[in-house]
């Protein structure tokens, strides 16, 4: 029933070392060390027995002044079945016969449905929050359940943002670009402030998709 990949990754600390390597642009073992709050020595051994599997790769840096590169480590392709994605090829046959029998704008109108069902299911959880970071926490919490890999950051160079490092709609927004702005006007009703969305290429390969929230008014 269930797939090589999560055998091979079924050990709790094995999924935490993939999902902190996941969100970061390249980690050190002694940096997931310092987030996991393990040992070095434990945490190396893990990384080197999910690289030898093929579930890591290294990318070796330069340090600042002398000294050897510092290797740093990345998910490999192979990670990509553990993140959850839509049946594309369904939904794009699916689309395809709404066009044809109910015309083409029967597809816009089931997405917008899809994105109304979603605000109204999610604005009360939502809506409790007391303040715009409260809110925002809370639909980054259910956004991250909803598979897209969600979470919240601040910092004073970027502001205030929900950054996602994974999409189960990628392929389809690439499909039907229109998809984004429904999406961006949903989390702007949510949070009741202007979202930007901004897709940004990473050096060692993937995206990072940032929504920056205006204000923390």
């Amino acid at each position: 029933m269930f797939s090589d990949v999560f055998r091979d990754l079924s050990r709790p600390q094995v999924l935490s070392i993939i999902e902190a390597v996941k969100t970061s642009n390249g980690i050190t073992v002694g940096n997931l060390a310092k987030e996991l709050g393990k040992s070095y020595m434990g945490i190396k051994g893990h990384c080197e027995k999910l690289e030898k599997q093929g579930y890591l790769k290294t990318w070796r840096v330069p340090r600042a002044g002398v000294g050897r590169p510092e290797k740093l480590y990345l998910l490999t392709k192979k990670c990509d079945e553990l993140f959850p994605k839509i049946g594309i090829e369904l939904v794009e046959n699916m689309v395809g016969g709404m066009k044809k029998f109910f015309g083409e704008s029967s597809a816009e109108k089931v997405f917008f449905h899809h994105y109304e069902q979603l605000r109204a299911q999610w604005t009360p959880i939502v809506s409790r929050g007391k303040s715009l970071v409260e809110r925002a926490t809370r639909l980054a919490d259910l956004r991250d359940k909803s598979g897209c890999f969600s979470r919240c950051k601040y910092d004073v160079t970027n502001g205030f943002r929900i950054e996602e490092y994974h999409h189960p709609m990628t392929e389809l927004f690439t499909l039907y670009p229109s998809l984004i702005k429904q999406e961006i006007r949903m989390m702007e009703q949510l949070l009741g402030n202007k979202v930007v969305r901004k897709e940004i290429t990473l050096e060692k390969g993937g995206t990072l998709v940032v929504y920056h929230i205006g204000t923390l008014g």
